[in-house]
């Protein structure tokens, strides 16, 4: 699934194409795309007709754009294979094509494309400038609302696994599991490690290695395993070339040379250093 850096790509490119163009009509093409949106497709393309897109926003992996005329947004949320894709209006129709939004200036549309149907698109009342229905989220570590001190405390007192506290969206949100192994293989931290145990210069050291290893991800257009997560563009990341530990079982870390390890975690796989990152007693 779309981490941070894959979704904050797209949000950039959605702020540079559709910011300040004016939805001619939009066409709902499978309903599942707009489930959560519950007065249905009339209604939702109906809403869209006539308003303007003013910005484009994120929280963790969710994106939304800010309409005019409500305080309101068309929220997204990408799924395991959704995108969000620029493209002009006489491009042939994408075969997964959900949702497509045309504009009055004739320009490029916006089309959602999801093949396997887990990502979403709704209309949503803002709450402090927030969709709605993701106001209970964390705010995630770029982010000027994030409180690190505020963090560190609920983090010690979660008396948890330091790798299901990351992954926890109303402690932080953004961080997946990725690059939950590439932090904490920085930060030298097995992700069994009780939080409760964890220093807050620690804890501040781990927070510096999820924005440094998500802010070098998002240079590199993110981490693009299948054909399946790419930008508006269509295009792919290619920051798997510089992950450490996620999906390199038996190769030598590029630290101390032992063989990465590959371990069961919450039903996926969790991958670390075994010298490096020691398993808790």
């Amino acid at each position: 699934m779309p981490e941070l850096p894959e979704v904050e790509v797209v949000r950039r490119g959605l702020a540079q194409w559709v910011t300040g163009r004016e939805i001619a009509s939009a066409e709902v093409l499978h309903p599942r795309a707009i489930r959560r949106h519950v007065p249905g497709a009339d209604e939702f393309t109906a809403r869209l007709k006539g308003r303007t897109v003013l910005s484009a926003q994120r929280r963790g992996k969710y994106l939304w754009l800010p309409l005019s005329g409500a305080d309101e947004a068309l929220m997204a949320h990408l799924g395991m294979s959704g995108q969000l894709l620029v493209v002009q209006p006489d491009t042939p129709l994408e075969k997964h094509l959900r949702v497509r939004l045309r504009f009055e200036d004739g320009g490029p549309d916006l089309r959602f494309v999801d093949q396997r149907t887990f990502g979403h698109v709704m209309l949503s009342p803002l709450a402090g400038g927030v969709p709605a229905p993701i106001a209970h989220i964390a705010p995630d570590p770029f982010e000027a609302a994030f409180d690190e001190a505020e963090f560190t405390r609920r983090l010690r007192a979660k008396r948890t696994e330091i790798k299901r506290a990351l992954l926890d969206q109303s402690l932080i949100s953004g961080v997946g599991n990725i690059y939950a192994d590439e932090a904490l293989w920085i930060a030298r931290l097995h992700w069994a490690r009780p939080t409760e145990t964890l220093t807050r210069p620690k804890v501040s050291e781990l927070l510096t290695a999820v924005r440094t290893v998500m802010g070098a991800a998002l240079e590199q257009g993110g981490t693009s395993f299948d054909s399946l997560y790419v930008d508006v563009n269509g295009e792919s990341g290619y920051f798997e070339r510089s992950l450490e530990v996620y999906g390199r079982r038996d190769l030598p870390c590029s630290r101390c040379g032992s063989a990465i390890r590959r371990e069961a975690f919450m039903n996926r796989s969790s991958y670390s250093c075994p010298r490096c990152q020691r398993r808790p007693r």
